[in-house]
């Protein structure tokens, strides 16, 4: 129990999310689908937080702590490059850049671009959700495919 739940809090920390739980609770002997539905649980945990509150939590900060201005002009500019490609398909293209496991891309930046772009959250969540099974299923496959067949080549 222990173990699902540090891969549930590490799917939850933007950058690492799903690219850095799975491996984890491979590493960690889980069942694979246990993993899975630990890290999906959790890396969908925050998104309807950021897509409620991280336009207001950006305005706050750059009111009350101007020394971290920076970082959020930082954060706007990498998720408005990744806009066009979004918004050219829309609800596929916020999908698939929340489906592809790259770093930079995921449930998080896929939740960021779609509050910038003011999509509702009844098709923001969805899709979002739809990107985090797809790269939860693909980062399964790589990490206990790996791992299995490494086992049975040993």
């Amino acid at each position: 129990m222990k173990d699902l739940l540090w891969v549930m809090l590490m799917s939850m920390v933007p950058v690492l999310e799903l690219r850095g739980a799975i491996p984890l609770g491979c590493g960690l002997g889980l069942p694979w689908w246990q993993c899975y539905l630990a890290a999906i649980i959790g890396n969908m945990l925050p998104v309807p937080f950021v897509l409620l509150f991280i336009r207001r939590l950006f305005a706050f900060v750059r009111r009350h702590w101007s020394a971290l201005n920076g970082l959020v002009d930082r954060l706007e500019q990498r998720a408005m490059r990744k806009i066009d490609t979004v918004k050219r398909f829309e609800i596929l293209g916020l999908c698939l850049f929340v489906a592809i496991p790259l770093p930079g891309t995921g449930a998080y930046t896929g939740g960021l671009i779609a509050a910038l772009m003011n999509m509702r959250l009844k098709r923001a969540i969805p899709t979002i959700f739809l990107g985090v099974l797809i790269a939860g299923f693909i980062m399964t496959l790589l990490s206990y495919g790996v791992r299995l067949g490494v086992s049975t080549i040993g």
